[in-house]
């Protein structure tokens, strides 16, 4: 029932969005040099690796430089970049992800493999399900680059302070999986977004 959900909405939003998504491309092109979409490996179902697709918001080659993102104005952000981070824009092409099976709509976020190999072995059961767009620990930590941006050390932050925290909420989510709660997160999240 979930991956007919998944398939269902996933394919009308890719119809519906595709005018947006054409505007959204040409914006990213005038913006800066580099391709329009950014392909990161993270770790899916069952610890297989796959290509999580978003619009790109960084300059190329941004992710040697680091792969946690570090406050509202990192400098590596590109300026459309900001606004498609800031409202979860950048996130709209992982429909594609979803509409091909290596997503679902909700789902523990999909880390890279340098995070999932700290995870301890009750915290590895988030890889037994599908990745997702969204779920609890986005909404509770929507505002996280702004957090990264406060510390000291955001790395020791990230993995001290905030990975395990995102587990405990993914975990939560794995004991409640259904399509009642699917719907409640996705409302919730747009919720969150559209009231900043």
């Amino acid at each position: 029932m979930k991956r007919i959900f998944d398939i269902l909405f996933s394919f009308c939003g890719l119809f519906f969005l595709l005018p947006f998504f054409l505007l959204i491309s040409i914006l990213i092109v005038l913006d800066s040099k580099g391709g329009v979409f950014y392909k990161q490996i993270r770790v899916g179902k069952e610890k297989k690796d796959f290509k999580l697709l978003k619009f790109r918001t960084m300059k190329p080659a941004s992710d040697t430089k680091g792969l946690l993102t570090v406050g509202n104005r990192d400098n590596r952000i590109t300026k459309i970049g900001y606004y498609l981070r800031k409202y979860k824009i950048d996130e709209f092409p992982q429909l594609i992800n979803v509409l091909v099976g290596e997503m679902s709509l909700v789902g523990p976020r999909p880390e890279v493999r340098k995070y999932t190999n700290l995870y301890t072995q009750s915290q590895q059961k988030v890889l037994s399900v599908k990745p997702g767009i969204t779920d609890y620990a986005s909404i509770k930590y929507i505002d996280e680059n702004r957090l990264l941006g406060e510390s000291k050390n955001p790395e020791k932050t990230y993995i001290e302070e905030i990975m395990p925290k995102k587990l405990e909420l993914n975990l939560k989510y794995i004991d409640e999986i259904s399509i009642k709660t699917d719907l409640k997160i996705i409302f919730k999240t747009i919720g969150k977004i559209i009231s900043g």
